[in-house]
């Protein structure tokens, strides 16, 4: 049977601080979970009951086993999640100072990180071409190991050889602390671009694939390139999705927020789901919006990723609409 979404990529331990509100420096006691964006997103496809995987690599070690065991606690298959002996699984610490800062410090990724090393003649590329969903992130392009396993994934799934209910999904995911210049995340960017149908990004991560602009502008070149679904985050003023057809704006759903840092990837899983569920886009969106809302206001990110019914009832609690299929798994 063929998985609902593959998502390739990052994978961590986030040690997440249990003090809100003091720099890193400060606190005492800290959490650890399963992270890393990708990952995140399988974990939170899999909570409205997607059939998930994900293609990543750990370090051999006791971290290692730990996330392993967190993908398979999460309903996400591990088969792909496998070790690189002689390197360590990378960390991810975070200071938690709501609403508006939450600075990452990555360990463990440098000269390369065992994600970085997924070796293209290690993939399955007959079940990234059948999954329904393929989710990338541009994070996946840093190493070259893995930038050549991505790129071949992608080819495994050419656009024009998709069916209507396959979508291959890029998270433009900028981390510039990995990248020496924009210019060089863009040229990985464009690698990738001819094989997408749908885009996802905030005002930055947009600039970054195809230029500065508004977000009608942004949406407009991603829709040039060939992309049918682009999905600009429009901070404060919620989320924009457009297609040749229709624009649609789901505004913020307030809440107070205490990490705002697995919402993206919150967001990114629920987007899979109404995606495959045939919604029209403004649920989708209003759903998606709802699930980054929710994780908001958690400290974790996979342990905070929600539910199909939650989600329901958070939006029937705001006055928002849902389809009468909502709580159906597609």
């Amino acid at each position: 049977m063929s998985y609902d979404v593959i998502t390739t990529g990052r994978i961590s331990v986030d040690i997440y601080p249990n003090d809100i509100g003091v720099g890193l420096a400060d606190v005492q006691t800290f959490g650890k979970y399963l992270g890393g964006s990708p990952s995140n997103v399988a974990v939170a496809a899999a909570r409205h009951g997607r059939r998930t995987a994900v293609i990543t690599r750990t370090g051999e070690d006791p971290f290692g086993d730990f996330l392993r065991t967190e993908l398979v606690r999460y309903g996400v298959d591990a088969q792909w999640a496998t070790a690189v002996p002689g390197l360590l699984t990378p960390v991810t610490f975070c200071a938690i100072q709501p609403p508006e800062d939450f600075p990452l410090y990555f360990y463990g990724r440098t000269p390369t990180a065992p994600d970085w090393e997924i070796k293209r003649d290690e993939v399955d590329y007959v079940a990234v071409r059948e999954a329904s969903v393929f989710w990338s992130t541009l994070t996946g392009m840093v190493g070259e190991a893995s930038r050549e396993a991505q790129i071949a994934m992608h080819e495994a799934r050419p656009r024009d050889g998709l069916t209507a209910d396959q979508h291959t999904i890029l998270d433009l995911d900028y981390r510039p602390m990995f990248w020496e210049s924009k210019e060089q995340a863009r040229e990985q960017v464009q690698q990738l671009l001819s094989y997408v149908t749908v885009a996802v990004g905030n005002s930055e991560e947009c600039s970054v694939a195809v230029g500065e602009g508004t977000a009608d502008e942004q949406a407009d070149r991603l829709l040039e390139a060939g992309v049918k679904l682009a999905v600009v985050k429009l901070g404060p003023e919620g989320v924009m999705a457009a297609t040749r057809e229709e624009r649609v704006i789901s505004a913020p759903l307030p809440v107070e927020t205490v990490n705002g840092l697995g919402a993206g990837d919150s967001f990114g899983g629920a987007l899979c789901h109404g995606l495959l569920a045939g919604w029209p886009l403004e649920n989708v969106l209003d759903f998606a919006n709802a699930a980054g809302a929710h994780v908001a206001t958690k400290i974790a990110c996979s342990e905070a990723m929600p539910t199909t019914e939650e989600l329901v009832a958070m939006l029937l609690d705001r006055g928002r609409g849902v389809p009468s299929n909502a709580t159906a798994r597609g």
